[in-house]
């Protein structure tokens, strides 16, 4: 059986972040230099790591700082008319103490500023699927809970 006998496969790119807080509960953003739009620290998964890891170590060069990454709140399938099949993952940060956020360096040079917000503010900082992605995670995380998405939303069970 020859290679073009093969089933065509997903190749999708895997990309993690890290949902962060302060001790109101309100959601760090970051300011990328290269998009106007914020977002959450983060970025692709590399070849021969885990999204965890990938986690961990995007967070240590966005802002310099190795705080203990927590468990997986979403996972959102979230293909992309230009890039193609996505799955991203959001883990849990937990609360950022002062100490902790006075050690935030943009060590790479990809972020100008981060900030804390609201989730109800949430929309008019960030694309339209971001938002529910990451509303879905404030949710789960206040819930106990992992959640699957699709487009950055959750799929109806049973």
């Amino acid at each position: 059986m020859g290679d073009h006998d093969m089933p065509q496969l997903a190749r999708a790119r895997a990309a993690a972040g890290a949902l962060f807080f302060d001790d109101e509960g309100r959601v760090m953003l970051v300011q990328p230099v290269y998009k106007p739009e914020r977002d959450i620290p983060g970025g692709c998964v590399e070849p021969g790591e885990t999204p965890y890891e990938a986690c961990v170590r995007e967070v240590r060069e966005e802002l310099g700082i190795e705080p203990s990454i927590g468990r997986l709140l979403v996972a959102d399938w979230a293909p992309h008319p230009d890039h193609g099949d996505n799955i991203l993952f959001v883990f849990d940060g937990g609360e950022l103490d002062g100490e902790t956020l006075g050690r935030i360096r943009f060590a790479d040079g990809e972020l100008s500023a981060y900030a804390f917000h609201p989730a109800d503010e949430l929309e008019e900082l960030l694309i339209e699927r971001m938002a529910r992605r990451v509303k879905a995670a404030v949710t789960a995380r206040e819930l106990g809970e992992t959640v699957y998405l699709e487009h950055g939303r959750a799929i109806a069970s049973g």
